[in-house]
């Protein structure tokens, strides 16, 4: 099985297929090829497998799916983005 995972576009370097991102998932920031999607900018939250984005989704989406991969013990939420009370 393959997995993508949402992360926000914090910043972008380079131009045409050799734009990259440095992307943030849930406070860690990975590097990804924005090749797939020249669409994408700064802000923009993406689906990324094995360092390439390879589409863009709303924030809505995003954080449902960070929500379902924490239930299911494959990611581990900041507090802040958890639903855990305070």
């Amino acid at each position: 099985m393959c997995l993508a995972v949402p992360g926000r576009v914090v910043e972008i370097a380079g131009s045409d297929e050799l734009r990259t991102a440095r992307v943030e998932f849930g406070g860690v920031v990975r590097p990804a090829c924005l090749a797939y999607v020249p669409e994408a900018q700064v802000g923009d939250y993406v689906l990324v497998h094995v360092g390439f984005a390879i589409s863009r989704i709303d924030e809505d989406t995003a954080r449902e799916t960070y929500a379902i991969l924490a239930e299911i013990g494959a990611l581990e939420l900041p507090e802040e983005e958890s639903d855990a009370p305070h």
